[in-house]
């Protein structure tokens, strides 16, 4: 399949979290194995004026200075000082948007996914539905780290997206974000979009697509 080209990303993230959904997630494991996934869940992080963002009123640091450079490249974070999240860099360079990537369907390589998320739970009953649908999930299975941070998502060898089927417009839902109630008006705007009826987006509200 084809790599999405660098246009694709350099776009307002409000545009790119919905027209990433759809698209495959890659990752390429030391070994070679291949991990894949449809992203079927995003949220949309608009910048310095984000009160949710991580780049608010022009913040910039090293944990998130990827936010800061071209887009198409992958922002990896450590949160709660338990999980990864992957986020795709939007607009372009000194512009910090990113589109978090929620969930996907997993497409390639669910015997690792598996391996990777089992803790206390055996591998074997992990079911499809338990391997990304969240954010944090998701990240453990395709084994996502800071390691990746500020990794190009056009040429990397790594971890880059490839193009698949867009999610047609009346099959999209937008709701609030999760989790950014700190956020005040923020936290009620309709930032979250997921493909509607899929069973491996996570957990939150699910109104009829609009």
């Amino acid at each position: 399949m084809s790599r999405l080209a660098r246009r694709f990303f350099a776009r307002d993230p409000v545009t790119l979290a919905r027209a990433l959904l759809g698209q495959r997630l890659v990752r390429v494991l030391e070994d070679g194995t291949r991990l894949a996934g449809r992203i079927v869940e995003t949220e949309a992080y608009l910048g310095v004026e984000d009160r949710a963002s991580h780049s608010c009123g022009g913040r910039r640091t090293p944990r998130n200075a990827a936010m800061w450079g071209p887009a198409g490249h992958a922002y990896i974070y450590f949160i709660y000082g338990l999980h990864h999240c992957m986020n795709v860099v939007a607009e372009g360079a000194e512009q910090p948007s990113a589109v978090l990537i929620r969930a996907l369907e997993p497409l390639e390589g669910l015997e690792a996914m598996r391996k990777h998320r089992a803790g206390k739970v055996h591998a074997a009953r992990l079911g499809d539905t338990d391997l990304c649908s969240g954010p944090a999930k998701l990240a453990q299975a395709l084994r996502l780290d800071r390691n990746l941070d500020g990794a190009d998502l056009v040429h990397g060898e790594a971890l880059f997206l490839e193009r698949g089927a867009s999610v047609h417009r009346a099959r999209i839902i937008a709701t609030p974000r999760i989790g950014v109630d700190y956020a005040g008006e923020w936290a009620a705007t309709a930032l979250r979009f997921l493909e509607a009826g899929n069973p491996h987006v996570s957990g939150g509200p699910q109104p009829a697509p609009s």
